[in-house]
């Protein structure tokens, strides 16, 4: 058997149930020609090089399988007659391939992205635990009473008694002149309010 590496481009607008069932049909296809459908990924929508149908953006997806000539046939058929399909691309891989080892590589790429995406997700709790833990520093130094400045006052006769202090703001206040009309601590009105 063969293995085989199929790259199309379908419509960018298709949503994912309309998208299914041209996945489905491949993978239909690929088992029927006792083939072995290793990998469906992906890739999303992209921009294209060029406008293809009057379309600059497309939806890519690749898919890895071991099959003879005739699957590949029959795949790329498929893909002539649908028009969802914008483009498609088939390359030749391997010539002898053996579907037990590219079974086991599989497996191993994905327990290794497994491995990445728990050890990113440690990763990410750490920084946040790091984060909180300089928060709570911060906060921590905020809520420390202020210190006394080093010039406090100590004698109790420069330290005028609170009749005092309200005696000499009563006599330094001047009164304001009342003005006629709206108060300018007022808030002005917005057109939306107004309306």
């Amino acid at each position: 058997m063969r293995r085989y590496e199929t790259i199309i481009i379908t419509d960018p607008d298709l949503s994912s149930e309309e998208r299914d069932p041209l996945l489905h049909r491949v993978a239909d296809v690929i088992n029927q020609g006792d083939g072995y459908l290793a990998l469906t990924d992906e890739w999303g929508a992209r921009k294209l090089a060029y406008e293809i149908k009057k379309r600059d953006r497309g939806y890519y997806i690749r898919f890895d399988f071991c099959g003879t000539g005739e699957v590949v046939n029959e795949i790329e058929r498929f893909f002539r007659i649908d028009d969802r399909v914008l483009k498609y691309m088939t390359v030749l891989l391997d010539k002898a391939a053996d579907i037990e080892k590219i079974k086991e590589e599989i497996a191993a790429a994905q327990s290794d992205a497994e491995k990445a995406k728990e050890q990113a997700e440690i990763a990410a709790a750490q920084a946040s635990s790091v984060e909180s833990a300089e928060a709570q520093a911060e906060t921590a130094e905020a809520q420390v009473s202020p210190e006394q400045p080093a010039e406090a006052q100590t004698d109790s006769d420069e330290i005028p008694s609170p009749s005092e202090e309200q005696a000499e703001t009563k006599e330094t206040q001047t009164p304001e002149p009342e003005t006629s009309g709206e108060s300018n601590a007022a808030p002005e009105e917005t057109e939306e309010e107004k309306k």
